[in-house]
Parts: C-alpha cells; sequence; structure tokens
C-alpha cells in the first residue's frame, strides 16, 4: 500500500525532528518525489498543498524548479487561496532570467480588472517584485488606473509599483506625471507617501519631469510645514513626532527639486530652518528627520547660516550616546570637510574625543576625519592628541594613525626640529606599522638640517639603546650613527645638553644590532655600512673590531650582506689608503630632482623629461633636432662635454657621429602625440581614452580609460567590457576600482592593451555597465570609430 504523503504541518515537523543531514536530505528527496508524481497526475484538488510543502522545500535549499508551471496554473484558477499560493510561488521561483515568467503577463493583467481588491493586491505586489522590463511595458496603463481609483489599499499597492516600473523602465516617466500631480493633493498620507516616492523617482530619471515639478515646491514646503506644526495624531505620530516616513521623502524629494537651482532652494530655506530647530532630538526619530535635513540643506543652494547650522547637528550627534549616530556624524563631517573646513574646524575637540570610543569602527572614523582635520594652524594640538592614540590603539589601526601623522606633520611641520621629533615618536612607538618610504624621508629629512646633525645623531642613539626591535628606526639610528657619529664622539650639541660617547659603546651597540634575531637583512645592512663609516673617524683596537665584525658577514647566507662585507674587508686589505675618501659623507639627494610633472632636471636645473632617455619619443614642447644635435644632447645626459676637447681633436666628425649613432641604432623619429578621446559622456560620467604606443612595439597601442563623475553622489558597479574586430587582438586589465566616486574625487582608471599587427584602422565597440546614486542600474554599448590615424598607423 503507497504511503500516504504529508500534510504541510506534518512534513516541517518530520523534517525538523531529523537527527543528521542525510536523514534530512533522504526525506526531502522521497518528499520531493511524491510532489513531482501528483504534478505529472494533474491532480488539482492537491496541487496548492503540494506546491505550499515544495516552497518550504525550496527554502531549505533544495531544487523545486519543477513547481513553476504548477504556479501559473494556480495563479489562473478562481479561488482565493490557490491564488495566492499561486504568486507567493511565483515571487520565490521566478525571475526575470527565465523565460516561464513571461507567461504570467496576461494572468496578471486579467487579476488586476479583477473586482476584488484583494486578487488585485496580489497581482500588484507580485508584478512589482518580478515584473520585467516588457510586463511594465504591457501593464503600466493599468497600473496608471488602478492608482487613480479604487480603495485605499489598492491605490498604496499600485502606486509602489508605478515607483518599480519607473525605475525600472525610465521611458514610461511621461505616463505618470499626471499620477504624481494628482497624488499630492491626496489627503491619506500612504497614497502621499507613495506618490512623493514616484514623483522623487521620476526626478532622478527624467529632467523634464524635474523641471515640472520643481514647481510643486511650494505645495511640499506647505506639506512639510504642517507636518512639523501638526500636534499628536494616533495614526501617524511615532514618539510624538507627526508622521516622520513622510517627512523624510518630503525632505528626499526637495534635495532633488532644490540641487544647483538658487530659486528653488531660497524657496525652502525657511522650513529647513523650521525642521532643523523643531525637530525634538530626544528619539532617534527626530535624529532620523535631522539627518535627512542636513543632507537636504548641504544638497541644495542654501543660505551660509543654514549650512552652518547643519554642521552644528552633526557636531550635536557626535555627542549621542548611540554609536550609530556618531558613526553617521563621523562620516557626514568627512564628506562636508572640503566644502565647509571652517565650520567643521570647530568641532575639532568633539572629533578627537571620539578617538576613546570603545567600538572599533567609529574610533577609525574619528581617525580619519582627525586626520583630515589638520592644517597649519592646529598641527602641534592635534598631531599630539594623535601620538597619544597612536600609544593605545589596536594593531590594525596603527598604520593608517602612523601614516597619517608623517603626512602631516610632512606637509604642515611648524619647524625641522618638530618634525624630527614627531617622526621619531612615532617610529619609536609603531616603527613596524609605518609605511615604507618612512626610513628614506627621515634621513633625507635629517640629512637636509645641518644645524640638527648632532640634536638628531644623539636622539636617535638614546631611542636606540633603549630598544632595537623597531625596524625603521633601528634603519635611521644606524645611517645617522654612520654619518654623524664623529659628532656623538666629540660630544658636541646645542639643541639639548650634548653627551660623549665611548667609541666601545657605540661599536657595542651597533653589534648588538648585528647580532639581533630581531634585525632585517636590511637593517644588518644599515649596521655594516655605519660600522665602515665610524671606522674613519677611530683608530688602534676599534679599527680592528670592526674588521673582525665585517669579516663575520663574508659568508653570509644573503647575497646581498655577503657582497657589501666581502667589498668592505677588501676596502681594509687592499685599498685602505682610499678607505676614508670612498667612505665620505653622503651628499644630500634633492628631493626636487624631480618635478611634478615627473620631469628630471639636470645639474644646471634645467627640466629633462623621462621620455628623452627612450628611443624614438619626444619630449613634450620639443621639435626635431639634427641628428648633431641629437648626439649632443645624449652626450649631456651622460655627463660628457657637448664640444669637442681642444686637447683631443676629432679628424672626422661625419664617423664620430655615426659610431655613436650605432650605437644608438633603435633610435626612431619622434612618435606623433596622441590626444585624448572623450568616448562617453552621458549621466554626469565621463570617458577618456588617453593613448600611447611603445617606441619599440609600433603595432601595440596602450589606451587608459579615465572615468571621472561630475555628479556628488557615487556611481556603484561599474564595468567596462571592450570589443574589437578578429584582426586585432584586445587584453582589458582590470580597472582601479568598481565605484566612481562624486565630483572632485580621484576617478576610476583601466588599462586597454590593442594589438594591431596589420596596421588597420582602429573601431571599437564598449559596453558599460554602472548604478546611478539614485539606485538605478544603466547599460549602454558604444561604437568608436573616430580614433586619430596616429593610434593605428
Amino acid at each position: 500500500m503507497p504511503e500516504a504523503p504529508l500534510t504541510l504541518p506534518i512534513l516541517i515537523r518530520t523534517i525538523r525532528n531529523a537527527r543528521t543531514q542525510a536523514e534530512e536530505r533522504e526525506l526531502v528527496q522521497r518528499e520531493s518525489a511524491k510532489i513531482r508524481g501528483a504534478f505529472r497526475g494533474d491532480e488539482p484538488d492537491t496541487r496548492a498543498s503540494n506546491l505550499a510543502k515544495l516552497l518550504y522545500i525550496h527554502m531549505l535549499g533544495y531544487p523545486a524548479y519543477f513547481g513553476q508551471m504548477e504556479c501559473l496554473k494556480l495563479i489562473a484558477s478562481q479561488k482565493f487561496h490557490e491564488k495566492r499560493i499561486g504568486y507567493l510561488g511565483a515571487a520565490l521561483l521566478l525571475d526575470e532570467k527565465q523565460d516561464t515568467h513571461l507567461l504570467l503577463t496576461n494572468s496578471i493583467k486579467n487579476d488586476l480588472l479583477h473586482p476584488s481588491a484583494w486578487v488585485q493586491c496580489l497581482a500588484l505586489s507580485t508584478l512589482g517584485s518580478l515584473g520585467s522590463a516588457a510586463m511594465f511595458r504591457d501593464l503600466a496603463g493599468e497600473v496608471e488606473q488602478l492608482a487613480r481609483v479604487g480603495q485605499p489599499s489598492v491605490r498604496r499597492k499600485a502606486v509602489v509599483c508605478a515607483v518599480h516600473i519607473t525605475r525600472k523602465v525610465p521611458d514610461l516617466t511621461d505616463t505618470f506625471v499626471a499620477l504624481g500631480e494628482q497624488l499630492l493633493t491626496d489627503r491619506s498620507h500612504g497614497i502621499l507617501h507613495g506618490g512623493i516616492m514616484l514623483i522623487a523617482e521620476m526626478c532622478g530619471h527624467n529632467p523634464q519631469a524635474l523641471e515640472h515639478f520643481r514647481k510643486r515646491v511650494p505645495q511640499l514646503v506647505g506639506i512639510l510645514h504642517n507636518l512639523v506644526k501638526a500636534g499628536y495624531s494616533p495614526d501617524h505620530s511615532i514618539s510624538g513626532i507627526s508622521d516622520p516616513f513622510l517627512q523624510v521623502q518630503i525632505l528626499r524629494l526637495l534635495r532633488i527639486l532644490g540641487r544647483d537651482n538658487e530659486e528653488i532652494s531660497d524657496t525652502m530655506n525657511d522650513v529647513l530652518a523650521q525642521v532643523a530647530t523643531n525637530t525634538d532630538t530626544a528619539r532617534n526619530v527626530g535624529n532620523a528627520i535631522l539627518y535627512e535635513t542636513v543632507l537636504t540643506i548641504m544638497g541644495v543652494l542654501s543660505a551660509s547660516g543654514l549650512r552652518v547650522l547643519a554642521i552644528n547637528i552633526l557636531g550635536r550627534f557626535l555627542d549621542n550616546k548611540d554609536r550609530n549616530i556618531r558613526y553617521v556624524a563621523l562620516a557626514s563631517l568627512q564628506k562636508l570637510l572640503q566644502a565647509e573646513s571652517s565650520a567643521v574646524q570647530r568641532h575639532r575637540s568633539t572629533v578627537l574625543a571620539c578617538l576613546t570610543d570603545p567600538d572599533p569602527t567609529v574610533k577609525r572614523r574619528a581617525l580619519q576625519l582627525s586626520l583630515a582635520l589638520v592644517n597649519s594652524s592646529n598641527v602641534r594640538a592635534t598631531v599630539k592628541e594623535l601620538v597619544d592614540f597612536l600609544h593605545t590603539c589596536a594593531p590594525d589601526l596603527k598604520s593608517d594613525c602612523a601614516s597619517g601623522i608623517f603626512l602631516a606633520a610632512e606637509k604642515f611641520a611648524p619647524s625641522k626640529r618638530w618634525h624630527i621629533d614627531t617622526v621619531l615618536q612615532v617610529l619609536t612607538m609603531a616603527g613596524a606599522y609605518v609605511r615604507d618610504d618612512s626610513v628614506p624621508n627621515l634621513t633625507h629629512l635629517i640629512g637636509g638640517t645641518k644645524e640638527l646633525h648632532s640634536y638628531a645623531v644623539q636622539q636617535l642613539y638614546e631611542a636606540l639603546a633603549q630598544d632595537i626591535s623597531q625596524q625603521p628606526l633601528v634603519q635611521v639610528a644606524t645611517w645617522c650613527i654612520g654619518e654623524y657619529g664623529n659628532l656623538l664622539l666629540a660630544g658636541s650639541c646645542e639643541e639639548i645638553e650634548p653627551k660623549q660617547v665611548d667609541p666601545e659603546e657605540m661599536l657595542s651597540l651597533l653589534e648588538r644590532v648585528l647580532q639581533s634575531h630581531l634585525s632585517l637583512p636590511a637593517t644588518r645592512g644599515y649596521a655594516l655600512t655605519a660600522l665602515m663609516k665610524l671606522g674613519t673617524h677611530l683608530q688602534g683596537n676599534s679599527i680592528n673590531r670592526i674588521r673582525r665584525l665585517v669579516s663575520i658577514y663574508c659568508s653570509c647566507h644573503d647575497i646581498e650582506l655577503q657582497q657589501r662585507a666581502v667589498e668592505y674587508n677588501a676596502l681594509f686589505r687592499k685599498y685602505d689608503h682610499l678607505r676614508a675618501s670612498v667612505l665620505e659623507k653622503m651628499p644630500l639627494v634633492d628631493k626636487a630632482g624631480y618635478s611634478d610633472e615627473g620631469g628630471e632636471r639636470d645639474r644646471a636645473g634645467r627640466e629633462i623629461s623621462l621620455s628623452a632617455n627612450i628611443p624614438g619619443v619626444e619630449p613634450p614642447g620639443s621639435s626635431k633636432l639634427p641628428e648633431s644635435s641629437q648626439v649632443s644632447d645624449l652626450l649631456c645626459l651622460l655627463g660628457e662635454p657637448a664640444e669637442p676637447s681642444p686637447l683631443q681633436p676629432i679628424t672626422d666628425t661625419s664617423a664620430a657621429t655615426g659610431s655613436v649613432l650605432d650605437l644608438l641604432r633603435d633610435l626612431k623619429p619622434p612618435a606623433p602625440a596622441l590626444s585624448r578621446l572623450v568616448v562617453y559622456d552621458r549621466d554626469d560620467l565621463l570617458v577618456e581614452f588617453s593613448m600611447e604606443r611603445p617606441p619599440l612595439e609600433t603595432s601595440l597601442l596602450l589606451i587608459t580609460a579615465t572615468v571621472s563623475n561630475r555628479a556628488p553622489g557615487d556611481v556603484t558597479a561599474f564595468s567596462l567590457q571592450v570589443a574589437v574586430p578578429k584582426s586585432f587582438q584586445v587584453e582589458l586589465l582590470a580597472p582601479s576600482g568598481s565605484t566612481v566616486q562624486g565630483q572632485g574625487r580621484p576617478p576610476v582608471t583601466q588599462l586597454i592593451r590593442v594589438l594591431n599587427p596589420r596596421k588597420l584602422p582602429l573601431r571599437m565597440r564598449l559596453r558599460l555597465a554602472y548604478a546611478l546614486p539614485s539606485g538605478t542600474a544603466v547599460q549602454q554599448i558604444e561604437e568608436i570609430s573616430s580614433f586619430p590615424e596616429a593610434a593605428w598607423q
């Protein structure tokens, strides 16, 4: 006798009582087989219960695709409980990627015209959740009609469905413009809330709709004013505030309508000030409205006093007990710092106090904002607070904090000594977390400050004697001891009380560094060099001790250390008379040797483009020179005289020139400059191509795609795909990011390599996909055939 099928409650209870996963899987497979058999036998009486069980199995993660057609059958049923199960199944089992969902269009249309409001609500909910663009185009008229007339519950769902339609198919915006005007006059808060959402969605996609609804700003201001002044209403008030959800939606719509429009912004200034001053902040509801008010004030062209009021509201948020509110305030202040720097600076002490917050996310946000607040007027006080924070913060924050202090000190240091003291403090406390360039930056700073050499070497020597575990500190200290150790031996220092160091004590400290298991190979290399340089100031037994320490590393496993030790040992054995001159103080490397544009400067201070060293690439702004001039310039770069010496006359100039050109036989005519090409300019998104052809690979074109965003909001999920004809080969490297940040922030870049061996005219097809700040997904295909001739010939 076949086993009877289980009811839904019994199935749930049996699956929950399964002791092992294998037992559960066996039970599900057995019940799924029964359900599949019932579907195949077309049993209408048990179809709804079987589909309900299948939906539960689907929720557990097991396959349930074979129930899709049964959902359509139940939707077409005249019984409400079967129709409800059918719509639920469709919402769970169907999506746009499956062709089956297109069969829903006719059933949903019939149910939208059904006399029962319950059936209409089911159809509207399903259409809004899984409708495709084609379904929306077919059913937009019915949805618009239901939103105009009918029961309030049906109208609310129809308005929400209209929002989904506008978001999915922006072309249908014109269908709902008249509906939006009508909804603004509705007395029902729920329908009015949906109508404002619909208007905001339309204005975000359609410039004509934006201009149309800007005329309704006084009406929206009046609605918001009435809500602020309204008394308690049991139907709409939450924590004593009248319909906060509607207030938030109106503020968002006002922000969209007032953006970049001074007249509209002036119209809403009074009501924004009223909301900002009259909203109670004792409950989280009031804080939500205030935060939305701040965003609206900063998003429109509001008065300066109102903008300061908005910053002060965020400053009060920093004292709130709720850590989520504090986090939101810190993030908002950081975004507004560039536009309202002076107003944000007033809350610097409160921001620094947030560094002690127990929540790590709030602490990280406070650190980022504190570093951004540093300027020349507050650098001493702020960096002191940051150094104290560095001493106690978690390891995952030390790297960001140390790097930020370094950058602030380098940019705003009031004096060289303060700069050196600050960097030494950071190296002492968090040397293992600093950036890789901190060591060369500090050595350059000390080397360029002659009057502080004795002070720096004494401070570093004392720090090294106390702790040799911080590798960057040890490297800087050993470098200074090697360069300026004679000042320690002489005990001369004007900045602080001088301290004369015994040579043997100094050598013992360097020996500790060499023998420490904490020392990196690079650190040992610094210590070896310091020993050699100290040897030029010492005599007798100290020299023998240095020779013995150096010879130990002649058989070191590290190749770099071994080579250095062997060379130093050779200086002692064969070239002792040259040791003092070879180990002189290092000359100061001029950081200005590289210009901002990446060009190098020669000894006379003239700027030389780095491309001058690349055959076939002409430096920017230069003209083609004759061969003799090119050879002369190359000789200048190599440090040779540009003119023949009178002591060594050149008898055959052409032969000499030819010999040099033989060495540079790969020198080719300069490549023509390639201009930037704008390939996409839509939705405030600008995509530009800058092209370059390597001189040694003429068939290769390097394209750098630069994606910038002129809108204040971020564009997310950006992707760029490229296709070329079969005669070309294209390689698309990974982009620098998938989020194109708002106006004034760094763009996204992506490198495209195009190989064109046959030198054919270049054609390219781009597919761009991204999501606008409003959440709308956009996908565009662009055809480019206007590449300059120099890009492919």
